[in-house]
């Protein structure tokens, strides 16, 4: 058997049929997205335009989708997963993260974010094809219709490339959206029949032309044809439970930056009573995420019950609470900068902004979990309420806005409701029954 990197799988993924855990070469690949959600949070740190807010949010979704692609190489591989080809996604992705940095002023780099945007949707399509799988949790790894953009892009320059990606990455979420497990099995079934019927007449054919041969040249030449004859690509779908683990610890790196983010500010500031309040805040705020998504949550959502929605649904669900969490890791950075005196507008905007999408996303989790519409509104709405408090400040008698403290102490009032909510109604969800998660 051979040893060399690129057929080595990896140890660790736990026995098949058993309960897996995250192997060492997936937390190890995990560090990229250290990396890359540290520079696109940057993006957010200068300042919240809608120029900078639509670059964040596509760079975030093509990052994102990297890393979902090569984590699901994982999920799927398991003990068989190819050392070389997450290694390879992962200096791709390490190149995509050092092109953030004037990505839309420099050609050169954002030439180097779509070419290897590109090699990594290229390298998850490979290994699944050289497997003879689909994975019906994910389809856009083998249908790249969203893919064409991103190629076309590499001749374009200045804001039509970034309009190419916009396109690119719309058409992936709408075969996410489209495209069931259902649908994708009899494409394939219709595909094949047709590929049999031409695969039958070209072996009669061959058998024909064989006849008149000697008998041993013949039978070679009818075994050789068998052999051309692919077999038909399987339909995989995700292990649930070890995914809900991968997304989980997706959601604690993005935690992870916001405490760095509030950390780096508050060792460059003088420690007054301002800044330990908005520092305790934050620390405070960060908890409360982390137990809305991870303690009341399922795969790295707040309030999601384990098999309420289908993979192929509930990953773009996570893709839209992760970067959320994200940009309110930029939020509180800023927060605790201008702890002594009046956060700014864009900053306030900004933090208010995160939250809305947080608890939104909890609210419609909430529904599809079964919890029902009075118990998702009482867990929520009062938190928007909040939220909304927050983001018109006190009016036009004091046009500066809302002190800093009071800013945070709003946030933390805000995502402690639904917390608090989860903890003492916690009612019985109607999904996330026990059995296989939802197909559809």
């Amino acid at each position: 058997m051979s040893t060399s990197l690129s057929s080595t799988p990896v140890s660790g993924s736990g026995p098949e049929g058993g309960e897996r855990h995250a192997s060492w070469l997936e937390l190890f690949f995990d560090l990229i997205a250290v990396a890359g959600v540290g520079q696109l949070a940057h993006l957010l740190h200068e300042g919240t335009s809608w120029t900078s807010l639509g670059e964040y949010v596509l760079l975030f979704l093509a990052f994102w989708f990297a890393w979902v692609m090569a984590t699901m190489y994982g999920n799927v591989a398991g003990e068989r997963t190819r050392v070389l080809a997450v290694v390879a996604a992962m200096f791709g992705m390490a190149v995509m993260a050092s092109a953030v940095p004037g990505v839309h002023e420099s050609d050169e780099k954002a030439r180097a974010f779509a070419l290897a945007y590109i090699v990594v949707r290229l390298i998850a399509s490979r290994v699944f094809s050289g497997r003879g799988q689909i994975v019906a949790d994910l389809p856009i790894i083998q249908l790249g219709a969203g893919l064409t953009p991103w190629v076309v892009s590499l001749w374009v320059h200045g804001d039509a490339r970034l309009w190419l990606w916009a396109a690119g990455l719309l058409i992936d979420m709408a075969v996410m959206v489209r495209v069931t497990h259902e649908t994708l099995q009899a494409d394939i079934d219709q595909k094949w029949a047709r590929a049999e019927v031409r695969a039958m007449r070209w072996f009669r054919h061959e058998e024909r032309r064989s006849a008149a041969r000697p008998p041993g040249e013949a039978r070679a030449r009818v075994e050789h044809t068998r052999s051309r004859m692919r077999q038909k690509p399987q339909v995989v779908a995700a292990d649930v439970e070890h995914l809900s683990e991968r997304l989980g610890l997706f959601v604690l790196i993005v935690l992870g930056e916001g405490l760095v983010q509030s950390v780096s500010a508050a060792s460059e500031e003088p420690w007054d009573g301002g800044v330990r309040a908005v520092g305790a805040g934050v620390f405070v705020v960060l908890v409360l995420v982390w137990s809305l998504a991870l303690r009341t949550g399922a795969y790295g959502l707040p309030l999601l019950v384990p098999r309420a929605l289908p993979v192929r649904l509930l990953l773009l669900l996570h893709c839209l609470f992760a970067g959320a969490v994200a940009a309110l890791a930029v939020a509180l950075g800023r927060a605790v900068e201008e702890a002594g005196g009046t956060m700014p507008q864009s900053g306030r905007l900004l933090l208010a902004g995160v939250l809305a999408l947080v608890l939104v996303t909890a609210l419609v989790c909430a529904l599809v979990s079964g919890w029902g519409a009075r118990w998702a509104a009482g867990a929520i709405g009062p938190a928007l309420v909040v939220v909304g408090v927050l983001a018109l400040g006190p009016g036009a008698r004091d046009p500066e806005g809302l002190g800093t403290v009071v800013s945070m102490v709003l946030a933390v009032l805000a995502l402690a409701w639904p917390v608090a909510w989860r903890a003492y109604r916690p009612g019985t969800p109607a999904a996330g029954t026990a059995g296989t998660a939802p197909r559809a």
